[in-house]
């Protein structure tokens, strides 16, 4: 059984918080159905205190914020995004249309359709989510998504230049400075001013993640993306400063942002601790940080490997660092996770920002039954068949029509009975089947 050095809040307490933050989300949709832009902008200078004439963005705003930006700046979203657009095209690459005859005359195939129009949330209320930008709106470009709708809240006030710009080189069609509940709220219900979209992608806090799952339906959604979810995987191979020094720049990122230590080593667990004690007293983020730890850090202490694997698995969680002496054992045996990060060389910021690989991941367990945002998240795939022999016709026709008959569906039946009579030769009209003399009788 694994030991429990330190607990995060109890479930019930955890309900308690999502159940208040449902029902505020809920009360916000039903506003912004009803009144649409008059609650949009109320909501926004509630929470956000920004006003301006249109929360959309023209190009030559966009142009001017973008100047704001040094070279070095530009630069490094640019890398930034090329290696995303470089990953999310091989995946691309890897989804094939296909058409196969598995019998003479009978085609069947299907297409990889992009979604139509996309709704890119991109968090930044508290820090401005730049890399959020690439994630949603470069990688729905690669899709070829046609309508890509891009919006992030006022940061300090303002729109912030760096997002703004990595939403525009992004591929972003049209830009928003409006967060929260209000920004995917208006982008999946639409409004005077904002035709709906399709889907919703992208991370935000509780709220944000809340109204996507209470929209969903209505429009598709990515995945359940809330707080930032990181874990630790280690064992005595590493030390205590590195550990803790993962966990805490995960939890910087909001209030609500677990924070796990998953270690067979008693030492380490016990170092682990001392040293975010240590670092909490000089990290500039320590006001957040500290909140999610106290609430929400947990460190487990495990018997062996086995019983490591088992806990992380239960746990499931979003970002899942592994340094041990057997980081491709977890790679091959790990079944529910957001993304692996194997190794002390590299870490989630990594992956956060610039590495390649999509930040927008499962949280609250999701990652059971779902992987992150990735190009395919944006295609349809959808399915097609032909048959173009009248052999094949009558062959599948007189298959389809008995099966029809063994489940009771008459009216199928017979779409399949006109097939067999007119392309196999028979010359009966509707109605005159067996199927009509016996319910006759």
């Amino acid at each position: 059984m694994p030991t429990y050095l330190k607990r995060g809040k109890p479930d019930a307490e955890r309900a308690k918080d999502d159940a208040k933050v449902r029902a505020s989300v809920e009360a916000t949709l039903t506003d912004i159905e009803t009144r649409g832009d008059a609650a949009v902008r109320d909501l926004s200078e509630k929470f956000d205190n920004y006003s301006p004439e249109s929360f959309r963005l023209s190009q030559d705003q966009i142009d001017a914020l973008i100047a704001q930006l040094t070279a070095r700046e530009l630069e490094d979203i640019k890398f930034a995004q090329e290696q995303v657009r470089k990953f999310a095209q091989a995946q691309r690459d890897s989804m094939l249309d296909i058409e196969v005859e598995p019998m003479p005359g009978v085609i069947l195939g299907h297409k990889n359709i992009p979604v139509q129009s996309v709704g890119c949330y991109v968090p930044g209320g508290k820090f401005p989510m730049v890399a959020s930008a690439h994630m949603s709106v470069a990688t729905a470009s690669v899709a070829k998504v046609p309508r890509i709708v891009a919006c992030t809240p006022p940061f300090q006030g303002k729109p912030n230049p760096a997002v703004i710009a990595a939403m525009h080189l992004g591929g972003a069609h049209e830009i928003y400075v409006l967060g929260g509940i209000q920004a995917v709220g208006a982008m999946a219900i639409g409004t005077e001013t904002m035709d709906p979209v399709h889907m919703l992608v992208g991370p935000g806090n509780a709220f944000v993640a809340e109204a996507k799952r209470q929209l969903f339906g209505r429009v598709g959604i990515d995945l359940f993306a809330g707080p930032t979810e990181t874990m630790v995987i280690a064992d005595d191979t590493v030390d205590g400063e590195l550990c803790a020094t993962d966990l805490l720049g995960q939890a910087e990122h909001g209030y609500n942002s677990p924070a796990v230590l998953v270690t067979n080593s008693e030492k380490l667990a016990k170092d682990t601790l001392a040293e975010i004690d240590r670092i909490l007293k000089i990290l500039p983020t320590a006001d957040t940080a500290s909140k999610s730890w106290e609430d929400y850090g947990e460190v487990i202490l495990c018997e062996g490997y086995d019983e490591m694997l088992a806990v992380a698995d239960d746990i499931a969680s979003e970002h899942v660092q592994v340094m041990t002496d057997r980081d491709d054992w977890f790679l091959d045996n790990m079944t529910c996770y957001g993304a692996l990060f194997l190794g002390p060389r590299t870490n989630v910021s990594n992956g956060d920002k610039v590495i390649g690989t999509n930040h927008t991941l499962p949280t609250k367990k999701a990652g059971r039954y779902t992987g992150g945002l990735w190009v395919g998240k944006f295609l349809k795939t959808h399915s097609y068949q032909k048959i173009t022999s009248d052999e094949a016709a009558t062959l599948i026709g007189e298959y389809g029509s008995r099966l029809c008959m063994l489940e009771g569906f008459v009216g199928h039946a017979e779409q399949c009975n006109i097939r067999v009579r007119r392309y196999g030769g028979l010359n009966i009209p509707y109605g005159t089947g067996a199927p009509y003399r016996e319910a006759a009788e």
